[in-house]
């Protein structure tokens, strides 16, 4: 078993499969702002906190400028953490010694090398992180001598069995890739800025020699209590078994419709233009769940949290009342400020510490919002629903489609994700807008194909009998050809 050196981000660990493999040079490179020292404070720090020695090397920033950034996260550099700020020597900072038959740049890469050898030798640290390569790299003024140097601080720190980190700002010749070949391990830090909300963060395992890791981008932040790392969620990697029941939603016509219910550990979507009831269906599920005694996770998107208690509360769910129980957490979504891996982590943490059985994100609309673009959305979609599904989770969300009657669009079709499609619809009939419910699909079982009529009130959602002499109903203006009444009446109230 390898040795792992742990950066003390939890999340960046998981990716790296326990850490950074000790006695090993590392790189950690990023464009400015990225977080590359905050990323190295902490893998110091865990160092510190398992009682080993640690020492950065700053050439770019000096010492109180570094504790002054660990202060604003909250931390202090204690004792096992020494920080030594490489400056250049005294003649060459003199106006009087800058002409030479030598350049100077001979003088100052040399006397570095020398200064961080000789700190190394009198501190002998386990863990070592050096900022930045840049500054070498334009002292070196040349790939070779580049090349050469990196080499001999690789074989130095080798002796002395230490795990080190390189930092590289990527500011001088970003094309350069003599350290990739050099290190026994490269991770990449990039910042993206939306053309709205925050700005977003993301880091890359580039190469990590002799260990399997978690390839691909994994969000991350930057908190006042340091970095977070998400890793991209792989479903394959997270199985359980659990016994699959059908799950009532309390009113009887709706579970007819769903021929007894949607069964538990698997996706509803709920389609339909603006206004038709998609938040109150996956309310009533709700309900139904915290009534059972299980736990329900309500991730709002669209909404705002005190309206939506209000609105619910005249038809009859009382969220407020359910939260108390402590039943339903409802999670009020910023999609502007809210990465998609982020989201992920958070239904995760949701599934696995807290027990929810039953999610709802209200709308994938929203959720969109936090995607760059819609393949992406379709792929953490997948990812997300499958994961949710071998925890024996129900979800159910909701998308607002473009239009009100007749043809629609969704913004992004996810249909064939989900295993059960509830359809909403307006239609025109007798001089007044109404409400139509179909289940276009069911994996798990038998639905009824009728199309019903449903309305909304006081009472909450009631619905009415199968529209059997009606033709045309999804089209929005739809042709009566019975003889009966079979429209819902009025509310006697």
């Amino acid at each position: 078993m390898i040795s792992k050196a742990a950066t003390g981000i939890v999340g960046l660990d998981d990716i790296l499969s326990g850490g950074l493999s000790r006695r090993h040079v590392f790189l950690l490179e990023g464009q400015p702002g990225t977080g590359k020292t905050t990323v190295a404070l902490q893998f110091l720090m865990a160092g510190a906190s398992a009682g080993e020695r640690s020492l950065y090397i700053t050439l770019s920033e000096t010492e109180d400028e570094l504790r002054e950034g660990a202060r604003s996260h909250g931390w202090e550099l204690g004792d096992n953490i020494d920080i030594y700020e490489l400056t250049p020597p005294e003649s060459l900072l003199n106006a009087e010694h800058q002409q030479s038959l030598l350049y100077s740049s001979d003088l100052e890469l040399g006397e570095a090398t020398r200064q961080i050898f000789e700190t190394v030798e009198r501190i002998k640290p386990v863990r070592v992180v050096i900022d930045s390569l840049s500054e070498i790299r334009l002292l070196a003024q040349s790939s070779l001598r580049y090349r050469r140097q990196i080499l001999a601080i690789k074989h130095y720190f080798a002796r002395y069995e230490a795990t080190v980190v390189l930092l590289d700002d990527l500011t001088t010749e970003a094309l350069d890739k003599t350290v990739h070949s050099v290190a026994h391990g490269v991770i990449r830090l990039e910042e993206l800025a939306p053309d709205y909300g925050a700005e977003r963060r993301r880091l890359r395992v580039v190469k990590y020699r002799g260990q399997k890791y978690r390839g691909g981008f994994h969000d991350f932040i930057i908190h006042p209590d340091g970095v977070h790392v998400f890793p991209r969620l792989v479903a394959a990697e997270h199985r359980s078994r659990y016994q699959r029941t059908q799950l009532s939603s309390g009113i009887s016509g709706l579970d007819d419709l769903l021929g007894g219910g949607v069964d538990g550990g698997s996706s509803t979507l709920i389609l339909g233009p603006a206004g038709t009831g998609k938040s109150l269906i996956s309310l009533v599920f709700a309900a139904a769940a915290v009534a059972r005694g299980e736990k329900v996770g309500l991730f709002i998107f669209d909404e705002e949290m005190g309206l939506l208690f209000d609105r619910m509360k005249n038809l009859g769910i009382d969220l407020e009342a359910l939260q108390h129980t402590g039943n339903l957490m409802v999670d009020q979504v910023d999609a502007a400020e809210l990465s998609p891996g982020e989201f992920s982590h958070r239904v995760r943490r949701y599934v696995d510490e807290k027990k929810v059985k039953t999610v709802i994100i209200d709308s994938i609309n929203g959720y969109q919002a936090a995607m760059p673009g819609e393949n992406a959305l379709i792929l953490h979609m997948h990812e997300l629903l499958l994961y949710l599904n071998r925890q024996g989770a129900s979800t159910f969300m909701t998308v607002a489609q473009h239009g009100l009657v007749g043809d629609m669009k969704a913004p992004v079709d996810i249909t064939y994700l989900a295993d059960t499609v509830i359809l909403l619809r307006y239609f025109e009939a007798l001089g007044q807008v109404r409400r139509a419910i179909s289940i276009i699909k069911k994996r798990t079982g038998t639905h009824e194909s009728t199309i019903r009529e449903y309305r909304i009130g006081s009472q909450g959602l009631t619905i009415g009998a199968p529209l059997d002499a009606f033709q045309g109903v999804l089209r929005g203006v739809p042709h009566y050809f019975g003889e009966s009444k079979p429209l819902m009446q009025d509310d006697p109230e």
